[in-house]
């Protein structure tokens, strides 16, 4: 419970040293642990895509990745703060585990998918190519 509340992937609320997790939260849980909706599976297909891109110019994906983050923290409000914060340690970070990361079908994955600073990586091409991809039948 401990490790699934620091790793972000169960919420919780500490009451003096006690963590406290709501019956809810581990229901959540345990659904979404197991199979990724088809919108999960579409985020998943272009962070493969976006992982590829990171690859292939590091330093520059990077640099995109800051000044989306900077951006997004003028508007981030509740969790999406605490995911900016994950994302900047990821960036600050060894590159294999950021893309570990942004590749994860874990929870954790999940959120972090779902406050991407990589918007604008790929191209319109790219994107629209792995979309239809992600779309044909046979995958």
């Amino acid at each position: 419970m401990v490790d699934l509340c620091e790793r972000g992937d169960l919420a919780y609320a500490t009451v003096g040293r006690h963590r406290r997790v709501g019956r809810d939260d581990v229901d959540a849980l345990r659904e979404r642990t197991g199979r990724l909706t088809r919108e999960e599976r579409r985020s998943l297909w272009l962070a493969y895509a976006t992982a590829g891109r990171i690859v292939r110019d590091p330093d520059q994906a990077v640099m995109l990745a800051r000044e989306n983050l900077d951006r997004m923290r003028l508007v981030a409000r509740g969790q999406a703060r605490r995911w900016l914060d994950e994302w900047e340690q990821l960036l600050a970070g060894p590159l294999e585990r950021l893309l570990l990361e942004l590749t994860s079908p874990s929870p954790k994955g999940r959120e972090l998918r779902q406050n991407s600073p990589f918007a604008g990586l790929l191209e319109d091409d790219e994107r629209r190519v792995v979309l239809e991809a992600w779309r044909s039948p046979g995958r």
